[in-house]
């Protein structure tokens, strides 16, 4: 099914826009499921942008064979890129720094310590019987 053609987009939003054509962008290429393209606002040279062509906000909106293209579609572009180090970041939700609400998968190349993406790792120690508690609760949902 293509863009134009299946009924899961928001006509406010920038990026079922982009994949409609109405908005242009540096596309990369595109399956049925999948659209790729250059970020214009990148944080390092060759940041890409991999989207579903199912409008929705988070990993739980978007159907499981549209986001079965996202592997391989990130894929695709890190073996063409060429760049040993890189991120591959989705973010959910306006606390954890998600802007456009149209789920997205960022491909960042780390060429050195200034450029690409700066992460802060807030490590904790949790003790057994808490993690095992987690543990037991998420085992019990899956």
């Amino acid at each position: 099914m293509s863009s134009t053609t299946h009924n899961h987009t928001d006509a406010s939003c920038i990026f079922c826009k982009i994949i409609a054509g109405s908005i242009p962008s540096m596309k990369l290429f595109e399956t049925d499921k999948v659209y790729a393209f250059l970020d214009i606002g990148p944080i390092a040279p060759k940041h890409c942008l991999v989207i579903p062509k199912w409008h929705g906000a988070k990993i739980t909106d978007i159907p499981d064979d549209y986001l079965m293209e996202i592997a391989p579609a990130l894929k695709r572009i890190a073996i063409a890129s060429g760049e040993e180090n890189y991120n591959l970041l989705a973010n959910a939700g306006t606390i954890a720094h998600q802007v456009v609400m149209h789920l997205h998968w960022h491909f960042i190349p780390k060429p050195d310590e200034k450029q690409g993406l700066g992460v802060g790792w807030p490590a904790t120690k949790p003790e057994k019987k808490e993690l095992q508690r987690i543990y037991d609760e998420l085992k019990q949902k899956l």
